[in-house]
């Protein structure tokens, strides 16, 4: 039950309509306890052949504590069940909040499949434990209390005698409690694991149907669905057991009532109405007996949902704003000049070394250029400055800050980052390049694309920038791709603009015009161009070469190429692919 305890907060919001509910609870028990008595009575007058009132009366006066009773529980679950689904949107609103704090070695451990199991079904459960399971728990124990209350004033040899199968229903709630928990678990794992696998092949189908592996996928899915269904029976088959032996039991409390209620009829102790009372009563208990049930079921389920959701929203993102932030530095301050200072660096709970004692400056305004072998850490030297990681050693500095003390939002919207794998949204063309403002402004959005080398290509769209581009941008080219992020980065007018490796997808002659483009748009701000083509750099201000987790060679690039060294022999191998390419 501690496991629950997080929701407390998000009750105390909504107490007012729950207290409201119920108090509805309480009117509609009590009208539904009289109901009994007054069919008892009904039934006494008719055996005494002298009966009070109209048999009439009896039956209306019936009906209208039916027609109140289920007026009143309407109004409970008007309040109940709509507050459930309050906390739903609540619970659900604040993951996401949550999601979009956490930093990147979060998503690295933890599968899409799984983040959306959480934000699915975990908060269902959790749901339906504080809807239907919160109303029940309240209507089970209010409807036990007054009904055992009423049966006493009537005999209390016939209650206690009635109750005698009461303590093995507790037995069997206690063991079927035990038993769900565990299961419930298992089911909730086997979900993440079904969800993973689809998302996975959602996303991956043009692979999947490029290698033929439909049937392949097909098999590890349906062997997953067949282990999440196998949990579920194993779930479903303990409350198969537990109803039934419910009903076994309090079935024996009504054949106690009959029997030992006969005998005191017959001794002139009990009436026949009383025996029709207890029926009804104990009738009016079996509910509750097997509503235990039900609820402890729902919390079994909501308990361990919980507990996988608290584990998420208790964690701490490693990037994030802390008391060494200085928010006076507003994005006026940020001009661009960045500066390493013996950075080193390696990614959480490894111990392999990417970058080490690096020390670099690049000058406000200036154009420098990344190469190097691949896996040399390119990309994660750049992931640094925007603060994807932080550095493990030194510091790096942006105007003389530190970028542990700029607000995260404020340095994040100073830098422009253009990232290897293009990632567009299931929009029109507009809305991703001008993804990173509420407002959008065509006059900019144009004069983006045409920069990035974009806007020949939409203006044969027939819709042109309003063109849907579908998940992930799945119509448009890789080079297309490319082109849509230059523009969005370009569309934010960042102080700083990263490109890692982003004309890899175009044309040599569509990458030069894209260059040309950029020229008068880097000549304000300062910029960072990762490539493995010399010809993507090869005009920058100043080159580094990483080799071996340092810069083993910087310099422009006929100074690298004068020494003879890693960027020449890059130099010379690409000099022959293009060669060869061009006799081909």
């Amino acid at each position: 039950m501690k496991d629950l305890f997080p929701l407390i907060k998000y009750l105390k919001r909504y107490k007012v309509k729950l207290f409201i509910g119920f108090i509805f609870i309480v009117i509609s028990i009590s009208l539904q306890a009289v109901y009994p008595l007054v069919i008892g009575s009904g039934i006494q007058s008719i055996t005494t052949g002298k009966p009070e009132y109209p048999l009439y009366y009896y039956a209306l006066t019936s009906i209208i504590l039916i027609l109140l009773g289920g007026f009143f529980l309407f109004l409970v679950r008007q309040n109940i069940i709509v507050v459930s689904r309050e906390i739903e949107n609540d619970l659900r609103n604040d993951f996401f909040s949550h999601l979009q704090t956490l930093d990147r070695t979060f998503y690295n451990t933890h599968t899409t499949g799984d983040i959306m199991a959480h934000a699915t079904n975990d908060i269902n459960n959790i749901r339906n434990m504080l809807g239907p399971g919160i109303m029940y728990s309240i209507q089970t124990f209010l409807r036990t209390a007054v009904t055992l209350a009423i049966m006493f004033s009537i005999s209390s040899y016939v209650t206690l005698i009635a109750l005698i199968p009461l303590p093995l229903i507790s037995l069997l709630v206690y063991k079927v409690m035990k038993l769900t928990y565990s299961r419930s678990m298992n089911v909730q794992k086997s979900f993440s694991d079904m969800s993973t696998k689809a998302q996975e092949n959602f996303s991956g189908i043009r692979v999947i149907k490029s290698y033929v592996r439909e049937e392949n996928e097909l098999k590890d899915f349906t062997k997953i669905s067949n282990d999440y269904q196998k949990k579920n029976l194993k779930l479903a088959r303990m409350q198969s057991y537990s109803f039934p032996m419910m009903f076994l039991l309090t079935g024996l409390s009504v054949i106690l009532v009959i029997y030992f209620g006969g005998i005191s009829v017959m001794k002139g102790e009990f009436t026949v109405g009383n025996i029709a009372e207890f029926v009804m009563y104990l009738g009016m208990l079996t509910f509750p007996m097997i509503a235990l049930g039900w609820i402890i079921n729902l919390v079994q389920r909501a308990a361990p949902s919980m507990k996988r959701l608290s584990g998420i929203m208790e964690t701490k993102p490693l990037v994030a704003d802390s008391e060494e932030t200085d928010n006076t530095i507003l994005s006026e301050k940020i001009e661009g000049e960045i500066e390493f200072k013996n950075v080193s660096f390696k990614y959480p709970d490894t111990n392999i070394i990417i970058l080490k004692n690096l020390s670099l400056k690049i000058k406000k305004g200036s154009t420098i250029g990344i190469i190097g072998y691949t896996g040399v850490g390119k990309s994660t030297l750049i992931s640094l400055i925007p603060r994807v990681y932080d550095v493990t050693e030194g510091e790096i500095l942006i105007d003389g800050y530190d970028i542990k003390k700029i607000p995260l939002e404020i340095l994040r919207k100073s830098i422009g980052i253009v990232p290897q794998e293009s990632f567009l949204f299931s929009d029109n063309l507009a809305n991703n390049i001008a993804y990173s403002s509420d407002n959008l402004s065509e006059e900019l959005i144009t004069s983006s694309s045409k920069i990035a080398g974009l806007y020949k290509d939409i203006i044969g769209f027939p819709e042109g920038f309003k063109t849907i581009i579908g998940e992930r941008g799945i119509s448009l080219s890789g080079g297309q791709k490319q082109r849509t992020s230059i523009a969005r980065a370009l569309y934010m007018n960042p102080k700083i603009l990263i490109l890692d490796d982003s004309l890899s997808a175009v044309d040599t002659k569509t990458e030069e015009e894209i260059l040309k483009g950029l020229k008068d748009a880097m000549k304000e701000r300062t910029s960072i161009i990762i490539a493995h083509r010399i010809s993507t750099i090869k005009n920058a201000d100043t080159i580094i070469v990483l080799n071996k987790a340092e810069i083993a060679e910087q310099g422009s690039h006929y100074e690298l190429i004068e020494k003879g060294g890693i960027y020449y022999d890059i130099y010379q191998k690409q000099l022959l692919e293009e060669e060869i390419e061009e006799a081909d």
